[in-house]
Parts: C-alpha cells; sequence; structure tokens
C-alpha cells in the first residue's frame, strides 16, 4: 500500500492515462445534454438553503478533475489487472452519478433520483475505503465528492419531502 504520494516522474503514457481519466470523469456531466432543465425545478418547493443553480457547474468541475486524479492515483499503483476491484467501484459510482441527472431533470422522477443517489452513495464510500487502502491522496481527493453528494442526497432528499 502506497501512503504518501510518490513524486515520480510522470511519462507520457502516465500523463495521457490522466487525462483520460479527467475526461472519463468530466463525460459523467454529459448525461445532462439529453435533459433539457425547464419550468418543472422552477416550481417545485425548495427550502431556503438550496443553493443558487450557478454553483453546479464549477463544483462538479473541479470533482470531476479530483475524481480522474484521484482514478489516475489508484492506477498507477498497478494498473487494472492488479487494482481492478477500486477502479470497478469507482466505474460503478461513476455510472450511478451519470443516471441521476436524466432521471431527476429528465424524467422528474425525484423519488427514484433519490434512490439513485443513495446507491451512489454507498458506492462512494465504498470506493473511497478501496481507494485509500491503496493510495491515501487518492482517499483524499474523493473526501469532498463524499460531502457533496451527501449534500445533494439530502438536498434531493427534501425534494421528495416537500414535492
Amino acid at each position: 500500500m502506497s501512503t504518501t504520494f510518490k513524486p515520480a516522474t510522470i511519462n507520457l503514457r502516465q500523463s495521457l492515462v490522466l487525462v483520460g481519466w479527467c475526461v472519463v470523469c468530466l463525460s459523467t456531466a454529459a448525461t445532462g445534454i439529453f435533459v433539457s432543465i425547464d419550468g418543472w425545478y422552477a416550481a417545485l418547493h425548495k427550502p431556503t438553503w438550496n443553493p443558487p443553480g450557478w454553483i453546479f457547474g464549477p463544483v462538479w468541475t473541479v470533482l470531476y478533475l479530483m475524481m480522474g486524479v484521484a482514478a489516475w492515483l489508484v492506477w498507477r499503483e498497478g494498473g487494472w489487472k492488479a487494482r481492478l476491484r477500486p477502479l470497478g467501484l469507482f466505474l460503478g459510482q461513476l455510472l450511478l452519478n451519470a443516471i441521476w441527472t436524466p432521471v431527476f431533470f429528465g424524467m422528474h422522477q425525484i423519488g427514484l433520483a433519490l434512490a439513485d443517489i443513495t446507491l451512489l452513495w454507498l458506492s462512494l464510500a465504498a470506493t473511497l475505503i478501496a481507494f485509500w487502502r491503496v493510495s491515501r491522496p487518492a482517499g483524499l481527493l474523493l473526501v469532498p465528492y463524499l460531502a457533496w453528494v451527501s449534500f445533494a442526497a439530502f438536498l434531493n432528499f427534501t425534494l421528495w419531502r416537500m414535492n
């Protein structure tokens, strides 16, 4: 187990894989292109602590980049063959992340989105633990993501209860 970040020389292959992981993570947001945010969301009853819409883009961009770096750090510790379980968990939670937007905004299914984000939270917690065991920096990079998903899950729950 790697307990500290190894400032090893990063070769071209590693750089391309890092970019690849970041692109995969950022592409998760692409599910939003299939959804038109219409008056439905604006008409929902929301708690006073509901964040403004403009905050989500910058927050998710930073989180996706941190997730990409975390996955890359785990991948560097032996590649797919050695790290199939933690990287598989990572891809599973990424899929659940990608599903949430079309379910919530596209299908207007607040309860189903709540079920999805609950599964996302559980799989993300498992991923964080698996990453931590391989690379503490990778695990730490997922902590803000887990915090944000926790907040988003509570907001999703509140919207479900209010509507």
